[in-house]
């Protein structure tokens, strides 16, 4: 497999000169002070180097390795701790955490190309930090100042790892009917007890102490979801001085043998009357849970492209190397045997289609990333409400859309390389394993396409769908006539899902299966249309700059097979959502 390298150009492109960051930055008085283009460069440079570097050569021995567990005591691959540690060291745990904290303050913008990169080199690894990342969000936003101050620096510094403790034998995706409980205690803290699965990072000897955030039922909590609590529990109890004391009543009971991802510690955790300590207030589990959830599931969403710019990086350069037959229109290599494989035409589609679908992805998932950050940041509460809800409406298309691609992706990478895609030397194979989960983990993609369609665009009365259609229509309203290539098919495509979208909004009122019926189909439609909407606003730079360089030209190449090749797939998409969930019904459950 070929080295890593960081995709630094292109993503100094999408930052710097399609959405031009530093200009939201200068606006939004929290980052104003902490960032500006140059910082955001060197940050990314050095990113870049430790990712590179350290992270990515242990990718394919961790594979084979894989963590292994030992009455309660779980063991990351060899070379995973010294490079944890050189991670730590470098700041990069808590790139987006509040410098309160000892956190670097950097926008969710700039710490997405982070992420994309530590996973891009190795997903098993990106995942301890992430998740660390993700607990430091809930606490700093819902706990006690007194929690903040003990947990947050020596998480933020890579100390002390994080996790989230939210599924359980039973409960899933339905987390109104966990089984964990709290019991009160006269102190103040509560004993925690029940089991959980299917927990990243749970334990590991990355870390002194992981800070288990758990949600849990208290005695008299109401059924359902709103009877749920949130609990910061740490595995090894913390002194009134920040020294670790005596552990904590908890354990890891086993841990998962996986399809992927076989690095990263994936447990079960059983809680036997552990001490923990409420965040936020009883029965406000739910709400301290999904503040985490919008950067989680972003974050997932830039797993996937992570792993299909790893695929990308290795295909392009076997497809460059590997010699095989001569090309339709007659020899290109006549000094040699056979030409290499990326004069084939199929091998070209499958490429092309790799890199529209990761440069799109990128772009988007910036693009969500600025929505993030302006929902932080901004004072103005119209903008404020307006980012809010694009990243409530936008969120399950992250996900789901970019995870989605991310396994076509992928699995083209393994094509390319033939035969040896399918062997274990060649890292093409565990990419499509590791992408896999990306589609199944925090909320399947099939629940993020109910989420969609159900809660943000019916459930908002389509306000919050108005936001992105009206801010896609104003940039083609405006666009100059020199971009007529590019946004005469994206004037088509959001007409195209306007219209659907009123469709399914009345359908729906008539049979409730309609929703449900639709929304995969309706979410892909719409993460086409996103990625059109991107691939425009980067075929205009690219456009008034293709005289610079071949980075321009490639960008405009790519935008084109975007729009001749990867669009029109809205039309068969549509299609089925337009088709209703009558065929759906047509078989009882023992007719299958």
């Amino acid at each position: 497999m070929a080295d890593y390298k960081a995709p630094l150009r292109d993503m100094r492109f999408v930052l710097n000169e399609v959405f031009e960051v530093s200009k939201l930055w200068a606006q939004l008085p929290g980052l104003a002070e902490v960032v500006d283009e140059d910082t955001a460069n060197a940050i990314l440079e050095e990113a870049g180097k430790v990712t590179g570097g350290v992270i990515a050569p242990l990718n394919r021995m961790g594979d084979e390795e894989g963590c292994s567990w030992n009455n309660g005591v779980v063991k990351t691959p060899a070379g995973f701790q010294d490079a944890y540690k050189a991670y730590s060291e470098g700041g990069w745990v808590g790139v987006g955490g509040d410098p309160a904290f000892g956190g670097m303050g950097m926008p969710k913008v700039i710490s997405a190309q982070v992420e994309e990169m530590v996973n891009s080199a190795n997903l098993s690894f990106g995942l301890y930090p992430m998740l660390t990342a993700g607990a430091c969000l809930s606490i700093n936003a819902h706990a006690s100042e007194e929690l903040k101050e003990k947990y947050l620096p020596n998480m933020y510094s890579g100390v002390w790892a994080g996790s989230m403790c939210l599924t359980e034998p039973h409960a899933g995706t339905d987390l109104g009917i966990i089984r964990t409980k709290a019991e009160p205690q006269a102190d103040g803290s509560y004993k925690i007890s029940g089991t959980k699965i299917f927990i990243t990072g749970g334990e590991h000897d990355l870390t002194e102490n992981i800070i288990h955030l758990v949600l849990a039922k208290l005695p008299d909590a109401p059924a359902g979801p709103k009877g749920i609590s949130l609990f910061l529990v740490p595995k090894v109890l913390v002194n009134e001085d920040g020294s670790l004391g005596e552990k904590n009543s908890l354990s890891c009971g086993s841990i998962e043998h996986k399809m992927g991802i076989k690095a990263s510690a994936t447990c079960v955790m059983n809680f036997d009357g552990a001490t923990g300590w409420i965040v936020d207030a009883p029965n406000k589990g739910l709400a301290a849970m999904f503040t985490m959830m919008n950067y989680e599931r972003l974050g997932v969403g830039i797993q996937g492209l992570s792993l299909g710019e790893r695929s990308y990086q290795s295909a392009i350069e076997y497809a460059r190397e590997r010699i095989q037959s001569r090309a339709p229109t007659g020899p290109v290599a006549k000094d040699k045997a056979a030409d290499p494989i990326i004069v084939h035409p199929d091998v070209r589609r499958m490429l092309l289609t790799m890199k529209a679908l990761n440069e799109g992805g990128r772009a988007f998932s910036s693009y969500v990333a600025m929505q993030l950050d302006t929902a932080k940041y901004s004072e103005d509460p119209a903008t404020r409400k307006r980012a809010e809800e694009l990243v409530a409406l936008l969120t399950p298309v992250a996900k789901a859309f970019l995870t989605d691609m991310a396994l076509e992706t992928t699995v083209h990478g393994q094509q390319i390389f033939g035969g040896h895609g399918y062997i274990r030397e060649w890292g093409q194979e565990q990419l499509v394993r590791d992408c896999r989960i990306t589609q199944i983990y925090e909320g399947t993609n099939g629940i993020q396409a109910l989420d969609l369609v159900g809660r943000k665009v019916i459930g908002s009365g389509g306000a919050y769908y108005k936001h992105f259609a009206d801010e896609i229509k104003a940039f083609t309203d405006s666009a100059d006539v020199s971009l007529a290539e590019f946004v005469n098919p994206l004037k088509d495509a959001i007409a195209n899902l306007e219209q659907m979208t009123a469709d399914l909004m009345e359908r729906a009122k008539a049979n409730s299966n309609e929703a449900g019926a639709a929304s995969v189909e309706y979410l892909q439609v719409f993460g086409y249309t996103a990625y059109a909407y991107m691939w425009a606003l980067m075929a205009r730079t690219a456009l008034a700059k293709q005289g610079e360089g071949d980075f321009y030209v490639s960008k405009l190449g790519t935008a084109r097979f975007f729009f001749a090749r990867l669009l029109p797939r809205i039309h068969s998409l549509t299609a089925s959502v337009k088709a209703g969930s009558e065929s759906l019904y047509l078989l009882d459950a023992s007719q299958f």
